[in-house]
Formats: C-alpha cells, sequence, structure tokens
C-alpha cells in the first residue's frame, strides 16, 4: 500500500500515454495540401455560363400540362402535390428511357430540361393546341459530410448553387472543422474528379466559392487535434479520481 502515493503519478502518466497512443484514427478525406490554383481546380471545377443540367438515368420526372390531366405525370398544375413521396413522377430506366402518356417510350437521357420541355411541346400539339409544358427533376441532390452541423443530402431546384450557400443550408461548419481542406467530389462520365478548397485561401472569391452541381458530393474534414480532444475529456475525469485515490490511500 506503500508504493501507489509514491509512484501514482508515474502510473498517470502512463495510463495517459496508452489511452491516447491504443488505437490510432485515420481521417480519410485529408489530403496533405489543398490546392487552390487554376491548374488545380481545373475546368471540370471552375464557374461555366453555359451549364445545364443533364437528364440521366435513375432521375424521377415529372412532366406538367396546363389543364390536361392525362397528359400529365405528377403535375404541379394540378389539385395534387407533384412532391417525390407521393411517387408521382417517371423514372428513368437503364435504357435512357420514361414512358410519357400517349407517346409512349422516349428517350431522354442527356437531354437538358428545355430541350426536353420543347421536344415535348411539339409532340403534344397533336392533341394541344399551344400547350404548356413544365419539367422537373425531383431528385437533383447535394450531398455534405463532415464536420457541419447538419449532414445531409440537399434537394436543390436551381441550375447553380454555390458551396458556401450549400454549406450555410447545412447551418454552418462545427467547430472542428478543417476550413482549409475541404473536398468537392464531381463525377464526369466515368471519371471523378475532386477539387480541394482552402476556405480561409485570401484572393479570388471564384477559386473559393465555388459553383455546384447536382450529384457534387463536399466533405468537409475534421482538425488533427479532434481525436486528441476526445481522448483528453475521457482521460482527465479518470486520472482525476486515481489522483484523489492515491491521496486517500497515502494518508493511511
Amino acid at each position: 500500500m506503500q508504493l501507489l502515493p509514491k509512484y501514482s503519478f508515474a502510473i498517470l502518466i502512463l495510463l495517459g500515454v496508452l489511452n491516447l497512443t491504443s488505437c490510432k484514427t485515420t481521417n480519410l478525406f485529408v489530403d496533405k495540401k489543398a490546392d487552390n490554383s487554376v491548374e488545380a481546380l481545373d475546368s471540370v471545377f471552375l464557374p461555366n455560363s453555359s451549364y445545364e443540367y443533364h437528364i440521366r438515368k435513375d432521375d424521377k420526372v415529372t412532366i406538367s400540362v396546363w389543364g390536361q390531366d392525362e397528359l400529365s405525370v405528377g403535375s404541379s398544375y394540378g389539385i395534387y402535390n407533384s412532391n417525390e413521396v407521393y411517387g408521382k413522377w417517371l423514372m428513368v430506366d437503364v435504357n435512357g428511357n420514361i414512358e410519357i402518356p400517349k407517346i409512349g417510350t422516349f428517350h431522354v437521357e442527356n437531354m437538358t430540361i428545355v430541350q426536353l420541355k420543347d421536344t415535348l411541346r411539339d409532340l403534344f400539339k397533336t392533341w394541344v393546341k399551344n400547350p404548356i409544358v413544365d419539367i422537373k427533376i425531383l431528385n437533383r441532390e447535394i450531398t455534405v459530410l463532415g464536420e457541419v452541423r447538419d449532414p445531409q443530402v440537399i434537394n436543390v431546384d436551381k441550375e447553380r448553387n454555390h458551396l458556401l450557400e450549400v454549406i450555410a443550408r447545412c447551418k454552418g461548419l462545427e467547430f472542428y472543422a478543417n476550413a482549409k481542406k475541404i473536398k468537392v467530389l464531381r463525377q464526369v462520365g466515368e471519371d471523378v474528379y475532386v477539387a480541394n478548397i482552402d476556405l480561409t485561401h485570401s484572393g479570388n472569391e471564384t477559386l473559393r466559392n465555388i459553383p455546384l452541381y447536382p450529384g457534387d458530393v463536399v466533405i468537409v474534414p475534421s482538425k488533427k487535434f479532434k481525436e486528441f480532444d476526445r481522448r483528453v475529456s475521457t482521460i482527465i475525469p479518470f486520472s482525476t479520481t486515481l489522483t484523489a485515490a492515491a491521496i486517500f490511500m497515502g494518508a493511511f
């Protein structure tokens, strides 16, 4: 019983070191260097004034024709809600087709919303004089992961959204967010491109607040000391208890 007071401090230190080094957490989404140069961002991520969303496989499409419920699917003009949860939409199949009332199988993959709208307007003239057609894609989404207060999959209606706007919709960055090494993943065809964004970098705002498109994934990694802080918060109560016990035992 006499050894405990004498070596209690050394024991506490040893326990602390073992607790800190017993396992290691790897931050999978951190690059050693975030680069905001034009070359690094590439034309894939720089603003493109001509960008338009192109319909993809597995997209959920609604068709609205004013006053023509028999030609519409999930019509925004009807009395019933056309939201995705109601299931009133057409799924683009593996061949890039949808089944349109009175028209049948129709290939829509890689068409823009404007192109599809104009095409259907011409086709519907067979049955309707001057048809008013509206097209919506229900599952245009941007995914935000990591150190934000509300990580989520965000449905977007606009063609152009920006990084800071999307982060704001997630209620901002968490305390441990590493704003110097934010990653944006974008798939183009079969390839996935990655941009490393340093939001603390002063200079051209365009190179930080880049436009985001549906299908993009934003990853906000944590700072290195997050895991250390968590371990310290576990060690301190434990070491305090041991110290108190050592003092108590030493008194006897």
